[in-house]
């Protein structure tokens, strides 16, 4: 696929209320895009809308909520084809196993993998054809890591859904998936460990902006990072359990 061209594409961003989906929705603003944003508080996406500069809707959605994405369907459906879905809605709650909340638990999965699916499903009729549809997964859901419990299980679900979507859907839609590492964002601040390789959204947004113009399935970073997780997850389990166990202390 050739790159592909930033001016005035139409561009549906869920999970823009904060964090590194706002910082997207300004990225993408500062390139001229038509945005649609969209999350559960809808006061914050107004605010976002209100001073971006560029053609801005918002659409409230909660991506757990079939019906929610229905109803934003058919909303969008008036606007005219997309160019590219966005999806970062997700939540993170980490601590050990012991002690997770059990309804809390669900949610995460019902949000972070259900919702992927929703959305996946949501987009299909949205996108123009070779449309791009990114779903954010995270380098968590490359190896099974102490107190990432449920988020990572659902991280590692989305590359899958991401993995079997690419080739269910090649040659109608360009499907990404999204792998950041640690981003400063209200998720990463309840975090009691010292993250390496720490971004800002705005990094962040910079990074998977220019890759998601390139031709690389997976956009992941910071690579320092990255590759050394992908090269734990390569290893067989006799030496990646001792490494990962490590971690507990």
């Amino acid at each position: 696929m050739p790159d592909r061209r930033p001016d005035k594409e139409r561009i549906w961003i869920i999970g823009a209320s904060d964090g590194i989906g706002a910082a997207l929705a300004w990225a993408y603003a500062r390139r001229g895009a038509q945005l649609i944003l969209s999350a559960r508080n809808e006061d914050r996406l107004e605010d976002l809308a209100a001073v971006l500069p560029c053609e801005t809707a918002v659409v409230p959605v909660d991506v757990a909520d079939r019906l929610s994405l229905s109803q934003a369907q058919a909303t969008l459906q008036a606007m005219g084809p997309l160019d590219r879905v966005i999806n970062m809605a997700a939540l993170y709650d980490p601590g050990q196993v012991e002690v997770l909340d059990p309804a809390k638990a669900a949610q995460i999965v019902n949000v972070n993998l259900t919702g992927s699916l929703y959305v996946a499903q949501t987009a299909l009729p949205l996108l123009r054809q070779g449309g791009q549809l990114a779903l954010c997964g995270s380098v968590a859901g490359y190896f099974g890591l102490p107190q990432g419990q449920i988020y990572s299980a659902t991280k590692a679900g989305v590359a899958n859904l991401a993995e079997s979507l690419r080739a269910e859907l090649a040659g109608r839609v360009d499907v990404r998936l999204i792998s950041p590492g640690f981003v400063d964002t209200r998720l990463t601040q309840k975090n009691a460990f010292a993250m390496p390789g720490l971004m800002t959204p705005e990094d962040a947004a910079e990074a998977i902006t220019y890759q998601l113009d390139r031709n690389r399935f997976e956009v992941h970073f910071p690579r320092r990072l990255t590759l050394a997780l992908k090269l734990l997850r390569a290893l067989p389990y006799r030496l990646a359990l001792p490494l990962t166990k490590r971690l507990v202390r």
